[in-house]
C-alpha cells in the first residue's frame, strides 16, 4: 500500500458522514500532525471501526494513500482514561476545535500531540480544568508561533511581577504606568504564572483567559475571516445563560 503508516498514536478531532456508509475523519497524530482520512464503511453496523473511532481518548491508527485525503486501514482504542463528561466534554470539544483551526494538514508537531494528550487527560480527570485550558491555549499559541514573548517587555527588560503590562496582538509586551483605555493590561505576576503554567490565584486565571482570548480571536479573524467563530465556546455560553435563567 502506498505511503502506509502503521500503529500511529493519534486523537480523533472530528468526523462527518461521507457517501453512503463511510466517515471522513480529522485526526491529530504524534508524528504526522493533522490528517484527513476516509474510514470506509465505518457507519455500517458490522464494521470493526464502530465504537473505536471516538474522540478525546488515545487511539492507534493505520492508514495509506498518496493524496491529501487518505484511507484509514485499522483503528485500535488504546485506553488510558474515560471520555470527559458534562462541561468538561464541551471543553474537550473546544480543544479539538482550536487544533482544527490552528494547524495545517500534514504539518508535524509532536509537541502539540503531547499537549493534546496532557489536556485530554486533565479534562477526563476533572482536576484544575480552567488552569489546564489556559495552559493549553497559551502553549498552542506558542507552538504555532502566535504568542508574544512573555519573558521580556518591549524594552528588553525581564517581566517584573509588580509591574503592569499592556498586551497587543503581534506586538511586544509594553510596560505601562497605569491601565490604558481600550487596552488589555495585566499584571507581571500573571505573565510569570502563564509562562510557568502555575496559577496560584483566580485573578491570574482570569487575566490569562483575557490574554488568550484576545490573541486567539485576533489570529482566527486573520486566518479564517468570516469563519472565526468558535462554535463550542458559543454552545457553552448559551448553556450558562440557560442555567442562569
Amino acid at each position: 500500500m502506498k505511503n502506509r503508516i502503521d500503529h500511529e498514536p493519534a486523537f480523533l478531532l472530528s468526523s462527518t458522514a461521507w457517501r453512503e456508509s463511510s466517515l471522513k475523519i480529522d485526526i491529530f497524530s504524534q508524528n504526522y500532525g493533522r490528517m484527513s482520512l476516509i474510514a470506509r464503511s465505518a457507519r455500517r453496523r458490522q464494521s470493526d471501526l464502530r465504537g473505536v473511532l471516538v474522540p478525546f481518548v488515545p487511539l492507534s491508527l493505520s492508514w495509506f494513500g498518496g493524496s491529501e485525503l487518505q484511507t484509514l486501514h485499522k483503528a485500535e482504542w488504546l485506553g488510558g482514561w474515560a471520555q470527559p463528561t458534562g462541561k468538561n466534554l464541551l471543553s474537550a470539544m473546544y480543544v479539538n476545535e482550536l487544533i482544527l483551526k490552528f494547524t495545517a494538514i500534514a504539518d508535524p508537531h509532536p509537541e502539540i500531540y503531547d499537549l493534546l494528550k496532557r489536556t485530554m487527560q486533565a479534562l477526563s480527570a476533572g482536576n484544575h480544568i480552567q488552569a489546564a485550558l489556559r495552559l493549553f491555549e497559551w502553549q498552542l499559541l506558542t507552538f504555532c508561533g502566535f504568542a508574544p514573548d512573555i519573558q521580556y517587555d518591549s524594552q528588553g527588560k525581564p517581566i517584573n511581577a509588580d509591574n503592569l503590562y499592556a498586551i497587543y496582538p503581534e506586538q511586544s509586551i509594553e510596560c505601562v504606568p497605569t491601565v490604558l483605555p481600550n487596552t488589555l493590561c495585566v499584571s507581571g505576576e500573571t505573565l510569570i504564572a502563564l509562562a510557568n503554567g502555575e496559577f496560584n490565584h483566580k485573578e491570574a486565571l482570569n487575566q490569562a483567559l483575557q490574554i488568550n482570548r484576545l490573541l486567539i480571536t485576533h489570529k482566527l479573524t486573520e486566518m479564517h475571516h468570516q469563519n472565526a467563530t468558535i462554535h463550542s465556546r458559543t454552545v457553552l455560553t448559551q448553556l450558562k445563560q440557560f442555567q442562569a435563567a
